[in-house]
């Protein structure tokens, strides 16, 4: 699979380089910095939580 590095847009095949999707580990080590210093974001939560707040009324009666 080939792709554009995500940091320095460097052609990367998945065949080839060990740090794919990264060119390299300097590319891949700036990546995470950016996760960890919070520079990227998750826009929406990954649950639903209204779906969380309520049981249902099956799983209750199925339990018994």
């Amino acid at each position: 699979m080939k792709r554009a590095c995500p940091i320095c847009r460097k052609p990367v095949d998945s065949g080839t380089d060990p740090e794919f999707p990264f060119c390299s580990e300097r590319c891949r080590l700036t990546d995470l910095g950016n996760w960890s210093s919070e520079k990227y974001k998750i826009s929406q939560p990954a649950l639903d939580e209204s779906e969380l707040e309520t049981p249902s009324h099956d799983a209750e009666r199925d339990s018994k």
